[in-house]
């Protein structure tokens, strides 16, 4: 499992007209060949009267799986550019589809892959970016006491809050880089007075918005 990575939030959709054409982009994660061929069929379907569905995905640890696809636009003019948006992001498991409808002006060559380029990235934008990054989650059950103050040093550390749960004691998970579980168990039962427990779990991805 990669300790850092960045994709996309999920589905996001956006349109845009250049020279007439009306170029619509749609994106998703996805995690499979499958499921990204599957997105691409459900686009293509919706759009059916449309005169181009150009596609491009990249999946896997180590980008791995990568297609594109022009879908009759002259080669290398659109599925191309389309996977570079998502190379120059440096996004995984990612999908786009970009949906042409023809205005009655020729772009050439030049002018598709602008317009194939800008459509995908607006669609990036448009879903958003998140990075995920791998963490150890760390249970810390508190008597009820200590919960005001535990929420505000944990909201002003580095530290972040994945759950609360109520039942005898509060249970709260939090995310912590693997490499400093000890120095925040040691936090916590300064905080505390001692009076923490701790169960460490499994590791998670934790997902935080990222600058597009």
């Amino acid at each position: 499992m990669l300790s850092y990575y960045k994709t996309v939030k999920g589905y996001g959709e956006i349109e845009i007209v250049i020279q007439k054409s009306r170029f619509i982009a749609y994106v998703d994660r996805v995690e499979s060949a499958e499921e990204a061929q599957a997105f691409i069929e459900r686009i293509k379907k919706q759009n059916w009267n449309a005169t181009h569905n150009c596609s491009a995905y990249m999946i896997g640890e180590h980008d791995q799986i990568q297609k594109a696809n022009d879908d009759g636009e002259p080669s290398g003019t659109a599925g191309v550019p389309i996977l570079e948006v998502i190379k120059k992001r440096g996004l995984k498991d990612t999908v786009i589809v970009v949906t042409r409808y023809f205005g009655g002006i020729k772009l050439g060559a030049g002018g598709l892959i602008r317009a194939y380029g800008k459509s995908a990235s607006e669609g990036l934008n448009a879903a958003g970016i998140v990075e995920r990054r791998l963490m150890k989650v760390v249970t810390a059950s508190i008597d009820y006491t200590w919960l005001g103050k535990i929420e505000n040093e944990l909201h002003s550390s580095v530290y972040e809050i994945k759950e609360l749960r109520y039942a005898e004691n509060v249970e709260v998970d939090v995310f912590v880089e693997e490499q400093n579980v000890a120095a925040f168990c040691e936090w916590m039962t300064e905080l505390t007075n001692g009076q923490a427990a701790f169960t460490e779990g499994g590791l998670l991805y934790m997902e935080k918005t990222a600058a597009n």
